[in-house]
C-alpha cells in the first residue's frame, strides 16, 4: 500500500473501498503493535474514516475529530502513512489531530466533547465569507457526547441552523464502559429490534435503497421520523435540540456509509448521523477487551497478546486506589469520584470493593467538581480523582463551588507534570500554578508512595477546605510502601539530605526529587529539601535554606510560571534574603510528545544539568 491520499479513493467504485478499509486496518494493527498508540478507537472507525474522505471534498470540506484518539486512519489516508511509525515519537508526528502538521487536520484534538462546537464556529465562519458549499462534518464518540460542552454545542447549532453534520459514533464505550442516561437512551434505540425491523422493511418494500427519485426520499424521510416517534415516545432528544436524526446504521458497512453520507450532504441544516461500531474492530481480542486494548502497549500483531514487562515499584495510580479502600473501610464518609476514567485512575479497585460509593459521572469534569461539593456539603468525604490536564476545564468549578465556600473535597491529580507520548494536550504542566492562585486550598506532591498514602490520610481528615494531592503517570521508588498511616503535617516540608554547609540547596516538590537524590545525593556540595507542600509552603523552612546555602536550585516537574520557583522567588523578595535563585521545570512553552525522558532534557529537567549548575 504506497502513501494515499484522498484523491486515490475518489477513484474507486464503492464497492472497491472494502479493500482500502482492509490494508488500513492491517496497518493499524502492525504499526502500533510496534509502536503503542490508541488503538481501539482507531480501529472501530477505518470504514467511517474511508467514506468520509470519499464522498467530502476534504480537505475543502472540514472533517473535526473529537479527542482525536481515533485519528489514526484520517492521517494514513492524508498523507502520512510513511510517516505513521513515528506517531508519539520525539519528532514524529503527533498521535491526535494537529492543525500545524496537515491541512487535513481540520482542528487541534486532544481533550473531549470539542468537536461539535468547534465545527459550529467553523461553519458560520464559512457562511460570512460566502463559502455556501464548504461542509462541516463533527466526529463524535457516545462517551464524549456525555460532556457538557458537546450538548452546548449541539444546542447553539440546533437554534441556529447551521448547515453541519454531527456524526455520534456509538460503540458503548469511551476509555472505560460509557455511563450515564445518553448511553442508555442510545442503547434503547441500538436494540429496538420493533423499529429497526420495520424501518428496513419500509426501505427495503419501496425500493428505496436504490431510488435517486427526491419524491420517494422524502417520503422514506417521513416514514423514519414518524417510526421513530410512534417506538420513542418518550424522547426525541436530537430532534427536540432541532437536529435531524438518521440511523442508527452499521458503521462498519462502507457502502451504505457512503450512500447515506452522500444523501446527507445534499440536506441544509443541523443533522446527526448515528452509526454503531466495535471498538477494535478487527482484532479479536481488542473486540472483547476494548478497555485493555484502547492503548495496549506493545503487542504481537497475529495473536493480539500483550507484551509486558516485570513490574518492580507500583504505579502511583494503583497505590491510590489500593489506600482508598483501606481509608474508605474505615470511614464511611469517604467516596470516590471519576469523570470516565476509573481503570486508568485505579478507581475501578475501590468500584470492585464498594460500587455503591464510587461514581463515575462520566466525560465531564466542570460536573464531577460541582457534585463532589455537593456531596462535601452533606458531610462527606470525596476524593475526585481527575488527570492534570482535564482538571483544567474545571477551574471555575474550583473556585466558585469549592474554595470560596471551604468545602473539603480531595483533588487527587493524576497525570501531573511530563506525562510522554501524548503530548501538549495531555501534559500535566499547569495545575501547580492555576491552583496556587486559589486562597484557601491546600496543594501537596508526594515525593514517594508512603508520603502519597500519608497525604492521602491527611486530607481525609483535614475538613478545612479543598485539598489537591498531585502525582505523576510513572512508577513509584518504593517496594516496601504499605506502612501505617500517619498524618504528614499541613504545610511542613522536610530536608531529606546533605549538610548545612553545603554551597546549593535543592528545593524540590514531588516524585521527580527522586532524581535529584539518585544523581546528587551524596554530592557534598548539595543539600536536598522536599517542601512536599506548595501551599502553605513551609516558611520557616524556606528562611533556614536561604539563611544555610549561598545557591538555591528549585526543581518542579510543572510551569516555571507561578509554580514552585515563583513562590520560592516571591518567599526571598519578601523577606529580604539575597540567594542565588536558579530555576529548573518546564519552561514557559508547550512541550511536545515523546518519551518522560526525552522531554526532561529538552527541559533541562536533567542530573547532568545539575551537575553543570554545580560546576
Amino acid at each position: 500500500m504506497s502513501q494515499l491520499y484522498p484523491s486515490y479513493l475518489r477513484k474507486l467504485q464503492p464497492h472497491e473501498l472494502q479493500s482500502v478499509c482492509d490494508e488500513v486496518r492491517q496497518y493499524i494493527i502492525d504499526q502500533v503493535s510496534e509502536h503503542p498508540g490508541h488503538l481501539g478507537a482507531s480501529l472501530g472507525v477505518v470504514e467511517l474514516t474511508v467514506a468520509l474522505h470519499y464522498v467530502f471534498n476534504t480537505p475543502y470540506d472540514k472533517i473535526i475529530w473529537d479527542v482525536g484518539h481515533q485519528a489514526y486512519a484520517h492521517k494514513i489516508l492524508t498523507g502520512r502513512k510513511e510517516k505513521f511509525p513515528s506517531h508519539r515519537t520525539y519528532g514524529g508526528i503527533s498521535g491526535f489531530p494537529v492543525m500545524a502538521e496537515s491541512e487535513y487536520d481540520s482542528f487541534g484534538g486532544g481533550h473531549a466533547s470539542t468537536s461539535i462546537s468547534a465545527a459550529l464556529g467553523m461553519a458560520v465562519a464559512s457562511s460570512l465569507k460566502g463559502e455556501k458549499d464548504r461542509k462541516h462534518i463533527a466526529i463524535i464518540g457516545d462517551g464524549s457526547m456525555t460532556g457538557g460542552l458537546a450538548f452546548e454545542g449541539l444546542n447553539n447549532a440546533g437554534a441556529a441552523g447551521t448547515d453541519i453534520l454531527v456524526v455520534l459514533n456509538d460503540n458503548g464505550i469511551s476509555i472505560d464502559e460509557s455511563t450515564g442516561a445518553l448511553n442508555q437512551y442510545l442503547t434503547k434505540i441500538c436494540v429496538s429490534n420493533r423499529y429497526n425491523y420495520f424501518k428496513n422493511r419500509v426501505w427495503d418494500i419501496t425500493g428505496g435503497k436504490k431510488s435517486e427519485d427526491t419524491a420517494i426520499r422524502n417520503f422514506l424521510s417521513k416514514v423514519s421520523r414518524t417510526t421513530k416517534s410512534f417506538f420513542f415516545r418518550q424522547g426525541k432528544l436530537f430532534e427536540a435540540l432541532n437536529f435531524r436524526y438518521f440511523g442508527p446504521i452499521d458503521g462498519h458497512d462502507t457502502e451504505t456509509l457512503v450512500s447515506v453520507l452522500r444523501s446527507l450532504s445534499e440536506i441544509k441544516g443541523p443533522k446527526l448521523l448515528h452509526i454503531i461500531t466495535t471498538k477494535g474492530k478487527g482484532l479479536s481480542s481488542a473486540e472483547a477487551n476494548p478497555v485493555i486494548y484502547h492503548a495496549p502497549g506493545k503487542f504481537d500483531p497475529e495473536t493480539g497478546e500483550r507484551i509486558t514487562t516485570v513490574a518492580g515499584t507500583p504505579r502511583y495510580q494503583d497505590v491510590f486506589g489500593q489506600t482508598i479502600i483501606e481509608l474508605a473501610k474505615n470511614d464511611e464518609r469517604i467516596v470516590g469520584i471519576t469523570p470516565a476514567m476509573p481503570t486508568s485512575c485505579s478507581l475501578n479497585m475501590m468500584m470492585k470493593v464498594m460500587p455503591e460509593r464510587v461514581f463515575d459521572v462520566g466525560i465531564a469534569e466542570e460536573h464531577a467538581v460541582t457534585f463532589s461539593a455537593g456531596l462535601a456539603a452533606q458531610g462527606l468525604v470525596p476524593f475526585c480523582n481527575i488527570y492534570s490536564s482535564f482538571l483544567q476545564r474545571s477551574f471555575d468549578q474550583i473556585i466558585h463551588d469549592v474554595a470560596i465556600q471551604k468545602l473539603p473535597v480531595v483533588f487527587c491529580i493524576d497525570r501531573a507534570g511530563i506525562v510522554g507520548e501524548d503530548g501538549a494536550t495531555h501534559h500535566g504542566a499547569f495545575d501547580l500554578a492555576y491552583m496556587r492562585m486559589i486562597p484557601d486550598i491546600v496543594i501537596s506532591s508526594p515525593m514517594n508512595e508512603r508520603e502519597l498514602r500519608n497525604l492521602m490520610f491527611t486530607a481525609a481528615s483535614y475538613g478545612k477546605g479543598p485539598f489537591a494531592i498531585r502525582y505523576p503517570r510513572s512508577r513509584g521508588v518504593m517496594t516496601d510502601w504499605r506502612t501505617p498511616l500517619e498524618i504528614q503535617p499541613v504545610g511542613k516540608g522536610i530536608k531529606v539530605c546533605g549538610s548545612d554547609n553545603a554551597t546549593t540547596a535543592i528545593v524540590s516538590i514531588g516524585h521527580i526529587g527522586n532524581m535529584a537524590l539518585n544523581g546528587v545525593g551524596n554530592d557534598p556540595r548539595v543539600a536536598l529539601y522536599n517542601m512536599i507542600y506548595l501551599k502553605p509552603i513551609d516558611e520557616k523552612l524556606l528562611g533556614e535554606i536561604f539563611s544555610r546555602h549561598k545557591r538555591i536550585i528549585t526543581l518542579e516537574d510543572g510551569t516555571l510560571k507561578g509554580g514552585l520557583f515563583s513562590a520560592v522567588s516571591e518567599f526571598a523578595f519578601l523577606n529580604s534574603y539575597k540567594g542565588e535563585i536558579i530555576p529548573l521545570g518546564i519552561p514557559d512553552k508547550f512541550i511536545s510528545h515523546g518519551t518522560v525522558e526525552q522531554l526532561y532534557s529538552e527541559c533541562g529537567l536533567t542530573v547532568e544539568n545539575i551537575l553543570n549548575l554545580l560546576r
